[in-house]
């Protein structure tokens, strides 16, 4: 893998990284500050608020596949 690709596979970790952690960190804030308005959530939610939630499935999708494009990048591509 070239010093370009290199580096872009290290940027887009630390993006994925901190957008990550922001993310749970607000999680932690929102769910201090309750309201009148929220409502009790569903059973199944709560036994794993990790794996029900579309915000962390996403980040986990997209780790795979930044995964795979860079050892695919990295075997196909011979410098």
């Amino acid at each position: 893998m070239n010093t370009f690709a290199m580096a872009l596979a290290i940027v887009t970790l630390l993006i994925l990284a901190g957008g990550l952690i922001f993310t749970l960190k607000m999680g932690k804030v929102v769910s201090a500050r309750k309201s009148e308005y929220d409502t009790q959530l569903n059973e199944k939610i709560q036994e794993h608020p990790y794996l029900r939630n579309p915000i962390f499935i996403a980040y986990l999708v997209a780790a795979v596949i930044f995964v795979g494009f860079v050892l695919y990048f990295a075997w196909s591509h011979n410098y």
